[in-house]
């Protein structure tokens, strides 16, 4: 059981270059097998967390391998919808440049106040992770970037302002915070209880 967390993290990163490979060799023919795939995914990162929670083997080299594993499957994700629907990302440059800025700003922040990259899994990430699935499916699985994409793009600038806050807030480096709130209460040495579903 204790390595089942770290089996569906690899599975995640090796999912990633996989996605790509296929939509390289067969494009379009097998957009819906590529949306399947990327369900796989989510699910495997869902539960990745709540299991090591559950068996007790969460540890901050699990939660740190887990949100880089995060960042490679979802670049990986959208170096899909780029071969798939490269119309989509030039007529939506500049929003989603403004996310790929912000994320790079969390990594820039976090090194320079703790010297180690951000790992928060915060309530508003999570939300946003929901929002950029819906988005992926809609543009890989249907050429689609309607509601489901600007959903993606709110979520995502909300998203990482929680995590910048964060960062900003908390004393030192702390791995699985809810949001910029709990910082203040880690901050302030005030107790709180975690939602073991989700941190």
């Amino acid at each position: 059981m204790k390595n089942i967390p770290i089996a569906l993290i690899a599975f995640r990163l090796l999912l990633g270059p996989i996605l790509i490979m296929l939509t390289y060799n067969y494009g379009t023919e097998i957009r819906k097998e590529l949306v399947v795939l990327i369900f796989l995914g989510l699910l495997s990162d869902i539960f990745d967390g709540i299991i090591a929670r559950r068996i007790g083997t969460s540890s901050e080299k699990l939660r740190r391998m887990d949100s880089q594993t995060d960042l490679v499957f979802w670049l990986c994700v959208a170096w899909c919808s780029w071969i798939l629907n490269p119309e989509i990302i030039i007529e939506n440059a500049l929003p989603i440049t403004l996310i790929f800025i912000m994320e790079a700003l969390t990594y820039v922040f976090s090194f320079m106040k703790f010297g180690k990259e951000t790992c928060t899994h915060a309530f508003l990430s999570k939300l946003w992770g929901i929002t950029l699935l819906l988005a992926f499916v809609g543009m890989i699985g249907f050429g689609y970037s309607g509601i489901t994409f600007s959903l993606a793009i709110i979520f995502g600038i909300v998203g990482h302002i929680d995590v910048l806050l964060i960062i900003l807030i908390l004393p030192k480096w702390t791995f699985d915070v809810p949001s910029c709130y709990h910082a203040y209460l880690i901050r302030n040495k005030i107790p709180f209880k975690k939602n073991k579903l989700f941190n």
